[in-house]
């Protein structure tokens, strides 16, 4: 029976692991889906809309002034991830400039799971 593959942890700007990229689906620590990652490196949440960029440290970063796009249709939902007991340390990250934000850090809510977030049609 093959083992599934590891999980990429996606480190935020200080070097913690708080997302974890099974290809293309993005999970939170918890192990519960908050997104996902087109071929282009796009990050979009679980309602579709866009989120950011996925960097080669990796990273979820976004330009401040990101004008709308179009929401995107999410994929199919996965099973919850069984994450790894350690991840290993990030590299030194590089500084990031005024017009750019760290999404893991600066907006952690733009990536929420499916049952919570501002964007949620109210039930009423």
């Amino acid at each position: 029976m093959p083992t599934p593959p590891q999980p990429i942890p996606i480190y935020t700007t200080r070097g913690d692991a708080e997302a974890f990229l099974a290809y293309p689906y993005l999970f939170n620590r918890q192990g519960e889906w908050i997104g996902w990652v087109t071929p282009q490196r796009e990050v979009y949440s679980v309602l579709g809309y866009y989120v950011g960029y996925l960097t080669s440290d990796p990273r979820i970063l976004r330009k401040r002034s990101e004008d709308g796009r179009p929401r995107q249709t999410p994929p199919p939902a996965p099973q919850r991830l069984r994450l790894p007991p350690t991840v290993p340390l990030a590299k030194m990250m590089s500084e990031l400039n005024y017009e750019t934000i760290d999404v893991l850090n600066d907006e952690p809510e733009l990536l929420h799971t499916r049952d919570s977030g501002d964007l949620l049609q109210d039930l009423d």
